[in-house]
């Protein structure tokens, strides 16, 4: 059954790692009308990176904010553990 499991986790990484392809982020207006004001000396590509960035980050960092908050509300406080005095053995 560990053999199947095994198999089963390198197909699915060799699936996910064999269908990458190269996309394009932006249209072909975006892309030649940033081009050419990066080649004219316009810094409105810096903002444009930028502003992807912001795009990338905020899903992880409201992803990261709800799970904050459910570990701080649901997480046991004052928890006591009840062991019985007997010797027990592990074999």
């Amino acid at each position: 059954m560990r053999i199947y499991r095994l198999l089963l986790i390198l197909f699915t990484v060799y699936l996910l790692a064999g269908g990458v392809a190269t996309v394009s982020a932006q249209c072909a207006m975006c892309t030649a009308t940033v081009e050419s004001n990066a080649k004219n000396g316009n810094t409105t590509t810096k903002g444009l990176n930028n502003g992807i960035m912001y795009l990338l980050a905020a899903p992880y960092i409201a992803v990261m904010i709800v799970g904050v908050i459910w570990y701080k509300k649901y997480r046991r406080k004052n928890v006591d553990l009840v062991m019985r005095d007997e010797r027990f053995n592990l074999n």
